[in-house]
């Protein structure tokens, strides 16, 4: 942990530069891992460049280095006027309840997370869905009938995508056998590409195939040692094909680059409105990818069959368990 003498230092250089505009000052505070981490933080990134690419109104930017930072951070974005105010990840929620309850002014967003209070728009998203339909393409993929997931921190959050990933997986091919494991029970697990390529070669040893992995920066290294050992791996939240070309089956991508999008052009407009939106394959708020980097991974036999269940998913003819609301997975 950092004193809080270099955390007040660090708050103090917060990436920040004239407003093009003046209708609003908006800004987005990074989860633990950085906002580079080719994954959820990366993608509430490029919804704000995206926006601020379009409108041409810069937005403040910050990324924590530990907890203590967190109601820091937002106080002093609150004191110099930015507003609306975007948090990416559930961590964020006991600071945003009690610095929202007392900045009634101010409007919030916060990613993963639901704050019921009236100055707070909190967005959700059905993960299970997403996580549901590259199980099926994990086990259709799988030659040895063992399949793998790496999840970050272990919350319940998690077990969610796991959850999803294993009816899939038993959708496809029900004697399938899922290995499962998590990388820890601190925020440091989002951070840990080297424990989570231990961990992908330790589901390899025992058959697994291909690797589907729920863990933020984490996953950079379960996809590295997927690759190494000439398996497949599978990307979460932003679009990860990209990074090894040909050993990627798929991405789980999570549109966390709309939610924040969506919440400064709300607030540019007028708009900004607040409760729960939950954004699930019905909404295109999940999906998995398909690309120039994956697509001769994907037989038409496998994405009919994917496609098939995403159109039972949005009708309600498959009901993808939630973990969330019930914390056992019937799978």
């Amino acid at each position: 942990m950092k004193r809080t003498l270099i955390s007040l230092f660090a708050l103090a250089a917060m990436s920040t530069t004239a407003l093009a505009q003046d209708e609003i000052s908006p800004a987005i505070i990074y989860d633990l891992g950085g906002k580079f981490d080719k994954s959820f933080n990366e993608a509430a990134y490029t919804g704000a460049q995206r926006f601020s690419e379009e409108t041409g109104i810069e937005y403040r930017e910050f990324e924590i280095q530990n907890d203590a930072q967190r109601e820091q951070a937002l106080r002093r974005f609150i004191r110099d006027g930015n507003n609306p105010i975007v948090m990416a990840g559930f961590n964020w929620a006991a600071a945003l309840e009690k610095i929202a309850a007392e900045n009634p002014d101010t409007d919030f967003a916060i990613i993963d997370a639901v704050v019921d209070l009236p100055n707070v728009r909190s967005v959700v998203f059905k993960e299970e869905e997403g996580s549901y339909l590259v199980g099926m393409l994990a086990a259709l993929k799988s030659e040895s009938g063992t399949v793998g997931f790496v999840g970050g921190m272990d919350v319940p959050l998690i077990r969610k995508f796991a959850c999803g990933y294993v009816g899939g997986v038993k959708a496809a091919n029900a004697d399938a056998t899922v290995i499962e494991a998590m990388t820890g029970t601190t925020p440091e697990a989002w951070n840990d590409p080297v424990r989570g390529g231990e961990i992908t070669r330790s589901q390899i040893s025992q058959g697994a195939d291909v690797v589907y992995h729920a863990a933020g920066g984490t996953g950079v290294g379960v996809l590295q040692a997927a690759a190494d050992e000439g398996v497949f791996g599978i990307g979460v939240d932003s679009n990860q094909n990209a990074l090894h070309p040909g050993s990627v089956l798929t991405s789980m991508v999570k549109r966390v680059d709309v939610a924040v999008e969506e919440a400064f052009t709300d607030a540019m407009n007028g708009e900004f409105d607040y409760g729960v939106t939950s954004l699930g394959l019905a909404e295109d708020g999940v999906a998995y990818a398909v690309d120039e980097n994956n697509e001769e991974l994907i037989t038409d036999e496998m994405q009919a069959a994917v496609e098939e269940a995403k159109a039972a998913i949005i009708a309600g003819e498959i009901e993808v368990h939630d973990y969330m609301s019930d914390d056992s997975c019937p799978y």
